[in-house]
């Protein structure tokens, strides 16, 4: 039976690292998957022209969306609020995904629900993953927004935080971390294990999630041309990529029992 799976993010790209794999095999399963992209992503580091890095980013979530298979895909229209100093304040005539009441952007999110008669939204962990604001906000507003439109299934998309440190450290050792990525704020980011009730195999998906991130290609630099973590992601070799990507991890609030290895299993 076909399903219908909302991915809900924050900013283009966090689709990519985060979901993209399991949304690339539930299109290929015969599913209907839409993307709903909460913010711009225009406060996102990058080195280009900072005033048109907002429409860029927009575009590139389209893209990223057909290499995916997304049959649909919509922008709630708030502003990034950034991690910096200062992060959250509005920009001339618009609201930042954060400073945007709870209520009206679950109002917003629900009527897409209600629309697509979602059987699965996805969203993010309470840690944000690794804590950024606008991430945080979408947990917030995907738990109400499922509420009001009665989706039965939320899934918060994460990581086991022992393995994703054990593989920092991996890295660390072989000077591969990306620079300024600060590796102890990791030691509280996304879940532990024992908290994840979703593993999703997305290994027969891994050349779709990497044409996915690859079309976010504003983020692979920073200012001054800096790699940035999604570039570091590009430089593995295709068959270690594929190892490293080949699943992804969520948690359902609602879930009892076994480790389950499909986001529509149990579903009517």
């Amino acid at each position: 039976m076909a399903h219908t799976l909302v991915a809900f993010h924050a900013h283009p790209d966090d689709e990519a690292v985060l979901t993209a794999g399991t949304m690339a095999r539930a299109t290929a399963e015969g599913h209907r998957v839409v993307l709903v992209i909460a913010t711009d992503g225009g406060r996102g580091q990058a080195d280009i022209d900072d005033a048109r890095l907002g429409e860029r980013r927009l575009g590139e979530a389209r893209e990223s969306a057909r290499a995916l298979g997304v049959a649909r895909i919509e922008h709630l229209g708030y502003a990034d609020s950034g991690m910096e100093p200062g992060a959250g304040a509005d920009p001339a005539g618009r609201t930042t995904f954060v400073q945007a009441p709870v209520a009206e952007a679950a109002q917003k999110l629900a009527a897409i629900l209600r629309e697509e008669t979602a059987n699965v939204l996805l969203s993010y962990d309470r840690n944000g993953g690794y804590g950024h604001p606008d991430h945080i906000r979408a947990h917030e507003v995907a738990a109400m927004a499922a509420h009001l439109a009665r989706t039965p299934r939320v899934l918060q998309a994460t990581a086991p935080r022992d393995t994703l440190c054990r593989a920092l450290d991996l890295l660390a050792t072989v000077r591969c971390l990306p620079p300024g990525l600060d590796r102890s704020s990791y030691d509280c980011a996304y879940s532990a294990r024992s908290e994840i009730t979703h593993r999703i195999s997305v290994r027969r998906y891994a050349g779709q999630k990497r044409a996915s991130l690859r079309a976010h290609a504003s983020q692979t630099a920073a200012h001054g041309g800096t790699d940035r973590t999604l570039a570091t992601f590009l430089r593995i070799p295709r068959p270690l990529y594929d190892i490293v990507f080949g699943q992804e991890w969520f948690i359902d609030p609602d879930h009892q029992g076994p480790v389950a290895h499909d986001v529509f299993e149990g579903l009517p």
